[in-house]
């Protein structure tokens, strides 16, 4: 039924919605560990692990990539890279790091090698999102060791590229130009207390040996190297108490000597012994990328990017930063009027996604009273007529509707979902919106059905758009 009466405005923009929802982990359909930013053109991507809960390690076979305009939808890309993309590698795909250099994409990671011990790679795209294939055929770097692990990679105003890595220890090499090979030996950066904040007992790697309280922390792993102001900074996992903490230190150069500077986050409730983060500018603003293991069914061995933002004090030193539940703002708005991908996301619930070769990434196992929720969607001032969503189904029954700001607000459209002939067999359903609507609001997709088993999957969706009224 239209309420012709009805008109439904939006709330000041940075209020929108009807009550505070989470925000923080940014990615809800997949464990994503040891995030990465990486800014390229008017887009943040986000290069991560891929946790497989339910094992007592580690255990990572994959690689994913996210992008955002808006610093809160984040568009899933799907697996470029895995295990098997690189031959040499049998284990463990831990934490990696992608960056752009002449127009090519450089991804390092690491992975256990068939000799039982971890090694670096690098696979090239010549996009951000892929697809990467591995640039070598045989490792990067590898010296017959577990130190191999977490590497960050940089590029200096001169041209100059380095890649840092570490478990216990911190290495540094410096990339030539092709970016697959590395100039000269492989460099230990001294630790002190000085340096890193904490010294370990010679030959006891499991120990921390605090000089002085203020400095009790002590590297241990993920670092990220990057500059500001004539300013190069190392942050990365240290170890306080019984769980990682991310502390930094700086440097006039980017190979050192490193000044401890101190924590960054800290005694926090992140569920996960380890952490690991990115800090990187976008759109004026600052942000710490790091994980938790929050989500549910989540811990050490499911953990999931979340993100702050920050500003540096004056002084440039980087203040704690305390995690949060709500995250960020928006920093831009989302055009309805245009093909929008299901897997653009700000907060999910009751699904999952999936890829194939025809489709790439959309929406899968849908149940019923999930929903996708959209933030900062903006319709205007004349708003829109018409809703079209792209579904797919071996059976019929489910129902997509359309809710403002709230998933049980303002329903102003909903499609019956019908057999479509397969469960990737999309076709387009459409509906003629049922309130009149402008401005900027949250969008919630829910999935309904009606004669439904319970928890049966509903159907799945690829991509949606509004018509302009």
């Amino acid at each position: 039924m239209i309420h012709r009466n009805l008109k439904y405005m939006a709330l000041p923009f940075l209020l929108a919605g009807t009550a505070v929802f989470a925000q923080n982990p940014v990615i809800q359909t997949h464990f994503t560990p040891d995030p990465a930013p990486m800014v390229y053109k008017n887009k943040l991507y986000v290069y991560t692990g891929d946790d497989q809960p339910g094992f007592d390690f580690y255990t990572m076979t994959k690689w994913r990539v996210h992008s955002t305009e808006d610093m809160v939808n984040w568009t899933d890309h799907g697996v470029p890279i895995s295990l098997e993309s690189f031959r040499w590698a049998r284990d463990r795909a831990w934490a990696a790091q992608c960056i752009e250099r002449n127009g090519k994409f450089y991804w390092y990671i690491c992975a256990q090698t068939v000799d039982n011990n971890m090694a670096i790679g690098v696979a090239v795209s010549d996009s951000p999102v892929g697809p990467f294939k591995d640039a070598l055929g045989k490792p990067l770097v590898t010296t017959g060791t577990w130190d191999n692990i977490d590497p960050t990679v940089f590029i200096d105003d001169d041209g100059q590229a380095y890649l840092y890595w570490g478990n216990s220890r911190l290495f540094y090499a410096k990339l030539n130009k092709d970016m697959i090979s590395y100039a000269g030996k492989i460099t230990e950066i001294p630790q002190s207390v000085e340096s890193f904040g904490g010294l370990r007992r010679p030959g006891r790697s499991d120990e921390v040996l605090q000089k002085q309280e203020k400095f009790e922390d002590v590297y241990v792993e993920g670092p990220w190297l990057y500059k500001r102001n004539n300013q190069y900074y190392m942050m990365y996992a240290g170890m306080t108490g019984k769980t990682e903490c991310l502390s930094y230190a700086t440097s006039v150069s980017p190979t050192g000597p490193w000044k401890y500077r101190g924590k960054i986050m800290t005694d926090q409730p992140t569920n996960s012994f380890t952490n690991h983060g990115g800090i990187i500018d976008f759109k004026g603003k600052s942000y710490l990328f790091y994980h938790t293991g929050l989500l549910p069914n989540g811990g050490s061995y499911g953990r999931s990017t979340a993100v702050e933002e920050f500003q540096y004090n004056p002084d440039g030193s980087i203040p704690k930063i305390t995690m949060t539940k709500e995250g960020v703002k928006s920093v831009a708005t989302l055009n309805p009027f245009q093909r929008n991908e299901a897997e653009t996301m700000a907060w999910s619930e009751k699904c999952s996604t999936s890829e194939n070769k025809k489709n790439g990434v959309y929406v899968s196992d849908t149940r019923m009273g999930g929903f996708v929720k959209v933030r900062a969607v903006d319709f205007g001032t004349n708003g829109a007529s018409e809703f079209s969503a792209s579904v797919a189904a071996g059976i019929d029954g489910g129902i997509l509707e359309v809710h403002l700001d709230d998933p049980k607000g303002p329903k102003i459209a909903s499609v019956d979902v019908p057999r479509t002939g397969g469960w990737e067999d999309f076709k387009t359903v459409s509906s003629k919106i049922s309130e009149e609507i402008s401005g900027v609001h949250d969008v919630y997709f829910v999935f309904q059905g009606k004669n439904i088993t319970a928890g049966r999957v509903l159907f799945n969706f690829d991509y949606w758009s509004f018509k302009k009224k």
